[in-house]
Parts: C-alpha cells; structure tokens; sequence
C-alpha cells in the first residue's frame, strides 16, 4: 500500500468542512509559542463546581463504573423532567421522552439520524455553530441559509426563514441563545413556531446556552409554545452552565416514539454516557443553583469589560446579550478575518477564530471567546489596542 492508499480509499462522507484549515493553522502556531492568551474556543476557563465534582468522586468509590441503561440513569432523566419544568414550562416524561447522551454533539447527531432522508432541507441561520452542518449533510441533507445581515445584528428573521422553505424542507435547526451570535428575542421564536405549524416542518432547537443570558432578558423554549412539543428536539446539557464540557454529557427531549426509535442506535454508538458523568449531572441539576449565578455574573463582567475595549478600539461588535463570545467585525483595519488572526497570534499572542468557522456571511468578523481568565482578558485586550493601534498607523 502507498502512503496515501488510506486517504485515497477514504468514504465519501468525510467532506472537507469550510475553514477548518484556518483553525489548525492557527492551533499549530499557537503551539510553539509561549504566553499565548487563549480565546478561541467555547471550552469555560472556569472550573467545574465542588459539589459537582464531589459527586463524581463519590460515584467512582461507590463502583458506579459500569453501563448504565442506553438512555441514561432514570434518576438523571428524572432530575432533567424536573429541570425542564421548572426552567423551561415543558413537561417530558422521564422514562420515555429523554436521552441522555455524550455531550449535545451526540443529541445533534441522533436528532438529524432520526429526521433527515437524502435530499430533505434543514434551514438554518448565518452566522451560526458550524459543527451541527456535518450531523445534517453526513444523513444526506441539505442546509440551506436564511438570509441575515449585520446591520441588525444578524437578526434572524421569520420572513427570510418563509423564502427558504420549498417541497423539500424538513426541519428548521437553530442554538438559541447562540454561538458565535447571542439570542434570538421571544417574538421571533413564536414565528419560527408558527411557521413550522403550517409548513409541518420539525425544530431542530439546541439550547445549551440557556443560562448565560444578560440584561434580564428571558429565554424561551420552543417545545414550550402551544403545539411544538410534538414537533421539536429540544438539546441541552450542562456543559456551559455549570462549566462541565469534559464531562461529556448531554441530552435530547422529544416525543417518546422518537426516543424510543434512537435507543438502539444510540446504544451502537455509545452504548451510554459514562456512569461518573451522570452522577456528576445529577449532582448539577439537582443542587444548589448559586454556581450557575456566580459564573453568569463573572461571564456578564467580561463581556462588559471587553465590549468596551472593542469599542475603545474603534471596532464594532454584535451585541453580545447572550453567550460567551464577542463577534467582532475587523474589516476597517483593512484585513480578513484570517490575516487579522494570523497576525495577531504571530505579533501579540493573542488566538481568536476569524468568523468563516461559524458561516460569516461577510467575510468581516471575528469571534473572540471571554474563556480566559479575567487578569488575562485584560492584558489580551491591551495587546489587541497595541495591534490595532499599530496596523491603522
């Protein structure tokens, strides 16, 4: 076999997905240098609260190191019933109406595994978390975008999501509150449901953002607004919430024929989320919520902070009202969003994603990530001033 027999032989599935090249780019580089301030990735800088923790520990020494039922401990889908009707409205039926499942990925990949036939059409925003495509097109769907401008924030809008819809639409799929674009408002969400009502279409809605939300504004489930629930996967978990991305756990809500239909495939796949990790999910959403608070409170302050340094710099920025990232147009420094990452790696160590790994439709912005620690955001700031300064010289 040649050296690239493997490659050659490779299936026709693993496409090459928009602007990846960019971001092992600029991972590689960041490797060989030191004092690199990260913001890049959605991975919280904060750490997994104690009693989460503790709860993990405890399951390990108590031998919970063994499969637990495919679609997650009843205890945990238990725990995740009562969090769904406390925060969101919505009453699911434990036994037969949640999965749990390694990580929201996982819940997208079954979601899409369920719906999607060759051919069928999945709307979806622009800009938006990118990584959700390949769970789309890997089914043999086609995504189509919604047509959105950032004169308005990108605001996603229920008369462009009607110019989208043909004979082959299936589902409309969105993160809400999002990434690398905060929340779309109550109103817009009552239309998109309204609008899945008389095309019979299926929402595709993943809401793992749902506590990092800012100014008071309040988050609205899809399945919760009259005649949805039968139409909509709901995916969450409680990685952003309680800064538990490593642990690998998520979960989908949907009516209980659909659970039922993903439980052996699910078992295939994963058989199911590791023991320790629904222990420790439990422990989050059957705790004190106050860890939840502290570290919006934290995330509100960065945001705060960084959004005035942008503006400082003279370069404008949605309006981060939700989420954990700062999506910043550079196109008056005269530069992609590529050459501004590059450069700004290479002369000030500072790592941000340009916008083409969440579709930026414009080619302009860039998506800055307040992952890092505070101390360190601020210096990362005053780096970014230095650059800017330099390049507008």
């Amino acid at each position: 076999m040649s050296e690239n027999a493997l490659y050659r032989m490779k299936s026709n599935h693993l496409a090459e997905l928009p602007g990846v090249g960019i971001r092992t780019k600029l991972l590689d580089i960041a490797a060989t240098l030191d004092d690199v301030i990260a913001m890049g990735r959605g991975d919280p800088d904060l750490d997994t609260p104690k009693h989460i923790i503790e709860a993990g520990q405890k399951a390990l020494e108590t031998g919970k190191t063994h499969y637990t039922h495919v679609r997650g401990t009843i205890e945990l889908r238990k725990a995740i019933a009562e969090k769904m009707k406390r925060d969101n409205n919505l009453d699911y039926d434990p036994e037969n109406e949640i999965m749990v499942t390694v990580g929201a990925e996982m819940a997208m990949f079954l979601a899409c595994y369920a719906i999607i036939n060759p051919g069928d059409e999945v709307i979806v925003p622009t800009p938006r978390y990118t990584s959700y495509d390949e769970a789309i097109t890997m089914w043999g769907g086609k995504i189509v975008e919604a047509k959105v401008t950032p004169d308005d924030d990108f605001a996603y809008k229920p008369e462009e999501i009607r110019k989208c819809i043909t004979k082959k639409t299936k589902a409309i799929s969105i993160v809400n509150p999002g990434n690398p674009i905060g929340l779309i408002d109550a109103d817009t969400i009552r239309e998109i449901a309204k609008i899945a009502v008389e095309h019979d279409l299926i929402v595709i809605s993943d809401e793992i953002y749902e506590n990092i939300i800012f100014d008071g504004t309040k988050h609205l489930s899809v399945a919760a607004i009259p005649g949805m629930k039968e139409r909509t996967i709901t995916l969450n978990g409680p990685s952003k919430s309680y800064a538990m991305t490593g642990w690998r756990v998520g979960f989908l809500a949907a009516p209980a024929p659909i659970c039922e239909m993903l439980t052996e495939p699910s078992h295939t796949i994963a058989i199911c989320c590791p023991a320790v990790s629904q222990a420790a999910a439990l422990a989050a959403y059957t705790g004190s919520q106050d860890c939840v608070r502290e570290m919006r409170k934290i995330y509100d302050e960065r945001r705060t902070f960084m959004s005035q340094a942008l503006h400082d710099m003279g370069l404008s920025y949605v309006k981060p009202r939700a989420g954990f990232y700062l999506f910043t147009d550079v196109a008056s420094l005269g530069m992609t969003p590529d050459e501004f990452c590059l450069r700004l790696l290479k002369e000030e160590k500072v790592l941000i994603f340009p916008g083409a790994l969440f579709a930026d439709p414009t080619n302009r912005f860039v998506r800055i990530s307040m992952l890092a620690p505070t101390d360190r955001i601020k210096l990362a700031a005053e780096r970014m001033k230095r650059f800017v300064k330099k390049v507008r010289s």
